[in-house]
């Protein structure tokens, strides 16, 4: 049994993705351009005005209903249309290749860190850095650790490393985390 997540500061929030993968998934897919807790608060965001959620719920909805349900202040994300788009081409992607299930993209055939990474990056709206962020919080906070997988994740995999959502456990990782991204900007703009 892993431990509930801790991501957002939102109890009900940190439930949803604890006990949804595609809630996980959808967090992670809206974690861009804005703060970290923000992107993962958006499934529940979506659960609230949905009566729930779920992958097939949202891959069956209409795609203009869903982005104006999206956009719907408080939006999702700062740019609430283009990322409902995405949220909604995740869902179907799920359902079409995974038959809705999203934890078969870690589970499936019994792959190794190198394949899930692969079918992580084939997802619509994941890149490789989102792919090896993921795969770093499947293996750190969700006990999913197929062989080789902190080397497919990266610098993202290392233990005790504070550079990503994957290490955020608590108010304290989070500043953590916050300070690393920081301190990383500042060094890219100074090079």
């Amino acid at each position: 049994m892993t431990a509930p997540l801790r991501l957002t500061g939102d109890a009900e929030a940190d439930r949803l993705l604890s006990e949804d993968p595609f809630a996980l998934l959808t967090g992670m897919l809206l974690d861009q351009q804005v703060a970290m807790e923000t992107a993962f608060a958006g499934p529940k965001k979506i659960a609230d005005r949905m009566g729930g959620f779920g992958v097939a719920a949202i891959a069956e909805s209409d795609l203009d209903e869903f982005v104006e349900l999206c956009v719907r202040k408080p939006a999702i994300h700062r740019y609430g249309g283009s990322m409902a788009r995405r949220v909604h081409a995740l869902a179907r992607y799920v359902m079409e290749r995974y038959d809705g299930r999203p934890e078969a993209i870690w589970t499936e055939g019994a792959p190794d860190g190198k394949e899930v990474l692969r079918r992580l990056k084939d997802l619509p709206g994941y890149g490789d850095q989102k792919a090896r962020i993921f795969l770093a919080l499947l293996g750190k906070q969700r006990g999913v650790r197929p062989a080789g997988w902190r080397e497919a994740a990266g610098a993202y995999g290392e233990e005790g490393s504070r550079r990503s959502i994957a290490d955020v456990t608590s108010a304290e990782t989070l500043a953590e985390v916050r300070a690393f991204k920081k301190a990383a900007k500042a060094a890219a703009r100074s090079s």
